[in-house]
């Protein structure tokens, strides 16, 4: 088994951070916009979109090889 990470798993890491990201920040504008909506669960939305947002970033900047 080679030890060398694919072309293509890092591209698909990179692409799948991008959605993340971009939900993230669809989610957290739409969240805002429509907090008097949501009334109690806005923190909560909030928090999760934030979630997203981070998780989104660090597989877009994460290293996949050596």
């Amino acid at each position: 088994m080679s030890d060398e990470g694919g072309f293509g798993i890092g591209l698909a890491e990179k692409f799948f951070g991008l959605i993340l990201f971009a939900v993230g920040l669809f989610g957290l504008y739409y969240t805002a916009t429509s907090a008097s909506t949501l009334a109690a669960l806005t923190g909560f939305f909030i928090v999760m979109c934030l979630i997203l947002l981070v998780v989104g970033l660090v597989l877009m900047t994460a290293k996949t090889s050596e």
